[in-house]
């Protein structure tokens, strides 16, 4: 195996972790995304897409292979710009914004290669 399928392969079960940890513990997703889970909504919205959606952006390219992988990355970038926009629109420069870019690049660039 490839350095860079290895690296795709750890992009992916990021992502997968990451849907992991906001569908079991919806809570413990403010420290991440600064959103917080209030109310039986909330806690329903964040399990949906920041648990579900993620969760399958990850598994998928396991099974499916190459251009599951290039789709995860496209989304990883068009999320990547779309928070440059906001860091600019903004003036969203808090540091913890400037690191989910920043994560959101490097996994993009290693799954789109």
């Amino acid at each position: 195996m490839s350095i860079g399928m290895v690296l795709k392969l750890v992009a992916a079960l990021v992502t997968t972790a990451t849907g992991l940890l906001a569908f079991v513990k919806p809570s413990a997703a403010y420290g991440f995304i600064g959103l917080k889970a209030e109310g039986v909504r909330g806690v329903s919205e964040m399990r949906a897409i920041f648990g579900g959606l993620f969760i399958a952006m990850g598994v998928t390219p396991l099974f499916l292979g190459d251009t599951a992988y290039l789709m995860l990355g496209i989304g990883y970038l068009a999320i990547a710009a779309a928070r440059a926009f906001s860091i600019v629109f903004d003036k969203s420069y808090a540091q913890s914004n400037l690191i989910s870019l920043a994560i959101e690049v490097v996994l993009g660039v290693i799954l789109v290669l």
